[in-house]
């Protein structure tokens, strides 16, 4: 951190970051929640679930984001989604430092049991190598 041609982030404790390509690279995770020690009984009241994730393009090469984040059932099946409108960026005209996406999740009804974090993007010169978006510092908190 920062890397080539890159910003500072806001958080000391945060050194690495995923760098994207010229192809779209995405990065996802899906979280069991029950092996993560959390209870049937619990999930099934609804707590709310708040996602974060951050991003930034570099000095000299422009990019683009994006994220989704799915609520899913015991069967992989989503109950409720949530997708951040892509984004693109360029150093020309605009600031790619580092920016926060949040969204919290609600009233989205019983059986949520896995989240499905996806995230990633490209860059928009198609240059070889890894000048694309940059994430890092993503957060999913259940309230419970």
């Amino acid at each position: 951190m920062p890397g080539d041609c890159g910003h500072d982030f806001c958080y000391d404790g945060v050194t690495k970051y995923f760098a994207t390509s010229f192809e779209l690279c995405l990065k996802r995770q899906v979280i069991d929640l029950l092996a993560e020690g959390y209870f049937s009984e619990d999930l099934d009241t609804q707590p709310a679930v708040t996602v974060e994730d951050w991003y930034c393009g570099r000095t000299d090469c422009g990019c683009t984001y994006q994220m989704t984040v799915c609520l899913l059932d015991e069967n992989h099946e989503v109950i409720q989604e949530y997708k951040h409108e892509p984004v693109t960026l360029d150093p020309d005209c605009e600031d790619c430092s580092w920016k926060q996406v949040t969204h919290i999740f609600s009233d989205y009804g019983p059986g949520l049991r896995f989240i499905s974090f996806e995230h990633g993007g490209q860059d928009t010169k198609f240059w070889d190598g890894w000048f694309g978006v940059r994430v890092t510092g993503s957060t999913v908190t259940v309230e419970v």
